[in-house]
């Protein structure tokens, strides 16, 4: 496989992959350190809204643990090429917000949920969430998820075939910085429509901890999410990917169990197309190092994920905190961070791309 970097208008950097039996791959630099907000810019979250723009939300300031943090919001409207400017779309006085996580509704309102912090480290923090009636120009005051310390939140939710929300959302544990404590779990927040009322799930515990859930309903009763790992941030051969899975509609979930994939401590995302196929992207290392950004599709309800693809591989660098969609035109939208969390990156292909 050959990359050839292109510098194209509108500050954007295309990357393109060519291959004698794979379709191009356009990876878009979006955002960088030059945007005004902060140099920090990680990690970002994608959604695709009711008139057919894209929205991006992420974390942005300083640093991660730097300053009045807050939750930027940037769109690309329907049939255009440039993203808008961003904007601050979440702020608490004081505090640092993150982990901005958009989702559109199906028929109805947008949702962001986001993270803020009450203390020195993220055991200290909190959800809080708002949602807006016009597609992301405005937004209602922000609620609270929950007021229990070290809830966070960073995968999107779904809609279950009941029609509830289940937000995937997780609990960090210890005051270690360079860890994740071996009693952080993943958990699921639900969301009841009829009532506008929300309840919680059991929190899923695993071998070293478990953070940063992401889910996807394989039939009325099976719901399946893949974790993050816990455990220290430095290379361990035995870190990979958590799974657990739900036999009741989501209502409880099992025991978190080490898959065959490996984790170096980031986070994986997992979503379910409009075939019924599932598609899942992740550093496929353990080692220290987020990368390469690797793609997997299942077309067995996730019993085996034959078809995979390296979507970029940079050993200088990092591509963290994948997130991905699929839109409406049945293409997988997807967006990560790399060059030391300052740089937001967009790419788009088919699922046939990756097989």
């Amino acid at each position: 496989m050959i990359y050839r970097v292109f510098n194209a208008s509108l500050c954007m950097a295309l990357l393109v992959a060519t291959s004698s039996v794979r379709a191009e791959l356009t990876i878009e630099k979006v955002f960088g350190p030059d945007i005004p907000g902060g140099e920090y810019k990680h990690p970002a979250s994608i959604g695709e809204l009711a008139n057919g723009d894209l929205y991006i939300a992420y974390y942005g300031g300083e640093g991660e643990y730097k300053g009045d943090t807050a939750v930027f919001g940037s769109r690309r409207e329907k049939g255009k090429t440039s993203w808008s400017l961003p904007t601050t779309i979440a702020d608490t006085p004081d505090r640092a917000d993150g982990n901005g996580v958009i989702w559109q509704e199906p028929g109805g309102a947008t949702w962001l949920f986001y993270v803020c912090r009450y203390g020195k480290t993220w055991a200290d923090s909190v959800i809080k969430y708002k949602y807006s009636h016009d597609n992301g120009h405005t937004w209602t005051d922000s609620e609270m998820l929950t007021f229990e310390r070290g809830m966070m939140v960073r995968s999107q939710p779904i809609q279950l075939f009941d029609g509830d929300f289940l937000v995937p959302i997780y609990q960090e544990k210890g005051t270690d910085a360079k860890a994740i404590g071996a009693q952080s779990s993943s958990l699921f927040a639900r969301y009841h429509k009829k009532t506008k009322e929300w309840s919680f799930t059991n929190k899923v515990h695993s071998r070293i901890g478990n953070i940063q859930p992401s889910v996807v309903q394989l039939d009325q009763n099976k719901l399946i999410a893949f974790c993050r790992r816990g455990g220290i941030y430095g290379p361990l051969l035995d870190g990979f990917i958590v799974r657990t899975e739900s036999r009741d509609g989501g209502k409880t979930w099992a025991l978190g169990e080490d898959t065959s994939f490996p984790n170096p401590n980031s986070a994986v995302d997992l979503i379910k197309l409009k075939n019924g196929h599932l598609v899942m992207i992740y550093n496929n290392s353990n080692q220290a190092k987020r990368n390469p950004l690797t793609m997997r599709v299942s077309t067995d309800q996730g019993q085996t994920w034959p078809a995979a693809r390296d979507i970029v591989n940079t050993p200088d660098d990092e591509q963290g905190y994948p997130f991905i969609i699929q839109t409406a035109d049945g293409r997988i939208n997807g967006v990560y961070t790399s060059q030391k969390r300052t740089v937001v990156n967009h790419f788009v292909l088919d699922e046939s791309d990756i097989k």
